[in-house]
């Protein structure tokens, strides 16, 4: 059996090297990147069985996704279409006042069509738990059947089913966004939702912590996860309510750190840990990823721990 399914699209990401522009660019760095693969990849490389479900082109491009997801364990069960195109998109890193900034180029991707009928549901209603995030119901009107058929048939089966809200404001308005995601909140058992999200989509008002009662009792949700950027991250569980804040990181690459976050957390949490000790080791995983280029979080339960452990992790490992 799995401990971890997780369903969405990974793309291409393409960053020009060094900080530089787009418009000045002589090359780019390439890497595997989409949310629900990137909580995958954390996953798995802290000790869950995971699996990434998705379609794909049958092409060079498509299976450099699966390779890459292949060398972190992970188990790619991908729907192949000889005749769908790669998603990619294109990362300028700056920071203040510019900002970093995404250009997405996924339009008409493989996994637009993908229907239910054709992903590995068996693998979702075997498994401990199901992921996927509010990016995938965004990307098509099938993959948004899609999504609310996969979450019911993880509910039938008693699996339980983690959402991640991930705002994406290049692809849907907030009205747009919350009139959908409301629709898919009964069959969620756990919840993520930046703070900024729920405020702005969700159109809830106050704290982290009466967000997270708020969302609690409209919704039935089991566990709710509400992160607040700098201040860190608070959980919802059982009526009590946990906070946690962040471990200092030099940032290097802030790309996928709430992805490495999800994945730690439910690393631990799907283990059996509680949820404080889940909330921190999700913490910890985030701040190691802040340091690693690429969107996926390469870090190892060794380093997870002595974060945990330090409060840090710095100098020189010998």
């Amino acid at each position: 059996m799995t401990d971890l399914v997780t369903v969405g699209e990974s793309m291409l990401r393409l960053s020009p090297p060094d900080h530089q522009r787009l418009e000045a660019m002589d090359e780019l760095d390439v890497h595997v990147a989409g949310a629900e693969s990137n909580v995958a990849v954390a996953a798995q490389r802290l000790g869950l069985d995971a699996a990434w479900v998705s379609k794909l082109p049958d092409s060079p491009l498509g299976r450099r996704v699966t390779s890459a997801l292949g060398n972190h364990g992970v188990d790619a069960d991908v729907v192949w279409d000889d005749d769908a195109r790669m998603g990619t998109y294109y990362v300028e890193m700056a920071g203040k006042p510019r900002g970093t900034n995404v250009i997405y180029d996924r339009a008409d991707s493989a996994v637009t069509t993908a229907t239910a009928d054709e992903l590995a549901t068996d693998r979702i209603a075997e498994a401990d738990a199901f992921h996927t995030t509010g990016i995938t119901p965004a990307l098509s009107e099938t993959l948004l059947e899609t999504t609310t058929d996969l979450l019911e048939l993880a509910t039938e089966h008693d699996t339980t089913t983690v959402f991640d809200v991930n705002y994406r404001s290049k692809l849907w308005s907030p009205a747009e966004a919350r009139d959908t995601l409301e629709g898919l909140f009964p069959d969620i058992d756990v919840l993520a939702v930046a703070v900024r999200d729920a405020r702005t989509v969700l159109d809830r008002e106050g704290d982290a912590e009466a967000i997270a009662r708020e969302l609690a009792d409209e919704f039935g949700f089991e566990l709710t996860l509400v992160t607040r950027g700098g201040e860190g991250s608070l959980a919802l569980h059982e009526g009590e309510a946990f906070a946690q804040g962040v471990f200092e990181a030099d940032e290097y690459d802030t790309v996928g750190t709430g992805d490495a976050f999800v994945g730690g957390f439910l690393a631990s949490w799907l283990d059996g840990e509680s949820v404080p000790d889940a909330l921190e080791y999700g913490a910890a995983t985030a701040s190691l990823k802040r340091t690693i280029p690429g969107d996926i979080a390469l870090v190892t339960p060794e380093e997870v721990d002595r974060v945990v452990e330090s409060g840090e992790q710095s100098g020189i490992s010998r």
